[in-house]
């Protein structure tokens, strides 16, 4: 067995209730890693094309790779994928950290792999290589925090060994942008794993477990590790004065609106006034009481808040991250920081995706402002841009679809085509777009567009050359090159999500670290051009999934709006989106026809 893996994937069937052990094929993991491309491989095994979200066997898949768990930097992750998603009808896929990786591979498996519908709510026990599934009617319904608390005093292991994934009241909801959470505050967010996982009837996930892997070479482990830390450190965005440590990822508020990228009021404006106030900045100053990390990190970007008084008032919670401050913030025109941390801490509560949520909120106000929601249906409900008290107010809606929170649950893209105003919905492949206005931003446009999960913009993140100048400064409103850097990232985005580590030490790190630790950990012969092969192949392998359930060319698009109406003011006034002159000759470059791999391509890398 290569290094660094458990060496067996759980399958659990919900509807039977019969639990196996498999040992994961070793060609397999040598062509895929772990992570993204493993489970993305263990899926199409079983693929279906007329698969629909809620039938039993659309496969949910927990998977880790092998540097999840080792003693690498930034091992705490793990990845989540759905055969479909409930919100864009794609391949459904999310990455969380925290420590429930960690502890998945310390309980003895490398994944987890779910099929059928249980007839009951049961939650998932994995303890030292001892699988159960526990019928607990009594705990559906609890919110994230409640049921996380409740299983780690039924599990009778050590609290700080063991690990928690489970759904909130959204995810039973079967809220089309509801998400699996772990460790209370870490999210497996985008495209709706957490309606996969209610429709299922499964609850939670626990894991703890003493079982550690050994690396195929420690002595050439640690010498890599030491290098990839040592440039961890002394990178001015990673390292312990960094702007990740120090302000956390809010650091982006400032610096994102003063280039004119930080979108507001549904994308209709590309600069906020009143960013400063909801920045990094300003969340140290007023609302933070301490720093967090996840398993295994030296970086340490994660936030713990609190607003002590006031309306939106939260004793202790983590975050809010850069993206939530943009949806939830910006992107509704509110600027108020304790609403948005108050929305941050329902939707950890009820487990809901804070990108899709806040992108669904600014449509939802957008239709309002556009007359095209009747009174009547909102029942006096005030879903004006700007308002924090409804903004908030939306996301335990949302959870529980209460009202107007019904048709929110939806996603935007259903819910504007819902008031017939589908132009309302700035999303791609209906998952809604993340924190970076794309018109003053060309490569990340790109991304938007062709991401294989839909608006995403961390399987291709662009952003650290664009902005930047990491590695390389990129002028960002120019489209030279960046079919060829957007198609670089995509297939680094792959690498990364199958080793699983997080994308943050892509600010320090390049492919000669992520293949030398790789090998060092497997004992597979890598070097970064093998390496980024493989991604190329677990990129390829998603889209021909995807072309299955017939994506194309006419799915990567970008809305409208950005590609036709200019930024209307601030530092980057007059600027929109050039994806639809970018895009062919980034196929060109991947070997696709109107998005779709020929079968050369597929051949070349084996995919059959």
């Amino acid at each position: 067995m290569l290094g660094g893996y458990a060496g067996k994937i759980l399958d659990v069937d919900l509807e039977t209730g019969e639990l196996k052990d498999k040992m994961p094929d070793e060609e397999i993991l040598r062509r895929y890693i772990g992570g993204k491309g493993l489970g993305l491989k263990l899926i199409y095994d079983e693929f279906r094309d007329d698969m629909q979200p809620f039938d039993p066997d659309n496969l949910l898949v927990f998977s880790t790779g092998p540097a999840t768990g080792a003693r690498v930097p930034t091992s705490g992750r793990f990845h989540v994928l759905t055969s479909k998603s409930p919100l864009t009808g794609a391949v459904g896929s999310g990455n969380s950290g925290g420590k429930w990786g960690p502890y998945l591979k310390f309980a003895g498996y490398d994944a987890i792999v779910i099929r059928g519908i249980s007839e009951k709510p049961v939650y998932l026990t994995i303890i030292d290589g001892k699988a159960e599934l526990v019928e607990a009617p009594e705990i559906w319904g609890m919110t994230v925090p409640a049921v996380t608390e409740e299983l780690l005093n039924r599990a009778g292991t050590d609290p700080k060994k063991t690990s928690i994934a489970c759904i909130g009241p959204a995810g039973e909801n079967l809220s089309l942008i509801s998400c699996i959470m772990n460790d209370e505050y870490r999210a497996a967010g985008r495209t709706g794993s957490g309606a996969v996982m209610g429709s299922k009837k499964l609850k939670a996930i626990v894991v703890s477990g003493n079982q550690r892997q050994k690396s195929a070479n420690p002595e050439m482990l640690a010498e890599k590790v030491a290098e990839s830390m040592s440039l961890i450190r002394e990178n001015p965005v990673t390292g312990p004065k960094g702007g990740l440590h120090v302000y956390g990822t809010a650091v982006l508020v400032n610096i994102v609106n003063a280039h004119g990228a930080y979108s507001s009021r549904n994308f209709q404006q590309s600069y906020f006034p009143e960013a400063d106030e909801q920045s990094g900045e300003k969340l140290a100053e007023s609302y933070l009481t301490g720093t967090t990390g996840c398993w295994g990190c030296p970086i340490v970007c994660g936030r713990k808040s609190f607003v002590p008084d006031g309306p939106f008032s939260v004793k202790y919670t983590e975050g809010p991250e850069y993206e939530t401050i943009f949806a939830l913030g910006s992107n509704c025109g509110v600027k108020e920081l304790d609403a948005v941390i108050k929305a941050n801490h329902f939707c950890n509560e009820f487990g809901i995706d804070t990108i899709s949520m806040g992108g669904t909120i600014a449509c939802a106000m957008e239709l309002v402002e556009k007359g095209k929601i009747p009174e009547e249906k909102l029942l006096g409900f005030n879903l004006r841009f700007g308002d924090p008290g409804a903004m908030v107010e939306c996301v335990w809606r949302a959870a529980y679809k209460a009202g107007f929170g019904a048709d929110l649950a939806l996603g935007s893209r259903k819910l504007a085509e819902k008031y017939q105003a589908p132009e309302y919905a700035i999303n791609v492949k209906g998952m809604e777009l993340p924190a970076y206005d794309p018109r003053p931003i060309q490569g990340i446009g790109l991304e938007y567009a062709t991401s294989n999960r839909g608006g995403d913009h961390v399987y291709g993140y662009t952003i650290p050359s664009e902005l930047l100048g990491i590695p390389e400064k990129r002028d960002p409103y120019s489209t030279e090159g960046k079919p060829e850097w957007t198609i670089f990232m995509q297939d680094l985005g792959s690498v990364i999500n199958s080793s699983v580590i997080c994308l943050f030490t892509s600010f320090a790190l390049g492919l000669p670290q992520y293949a030398g630790m790789l090998q060092a950990i497997t004992g597979m012969e890598l070097d970064p051009e093998k390496l980024l092969k493989i991604g190329e192949r677990i990129t390829n392998l998603e889209r021909h999934m995807n072309n299955r359930y017939g994506f194309n060319r006419v799915q990567d698009a970008l809305p409208k709006r950005l590609t036709a109406e200019p930024t209307p003011a601030g530092p980057s006034r007059g600027q929109v989106s050039h994806v639809p002159e970018m895009i062919d000759k980034y196929y060109e470059l991947r070997g696709w026809i109107d998005g779709v791999p020929t079968e050369e391509k597929l051949k070349e890398l084996g995919i059959a």
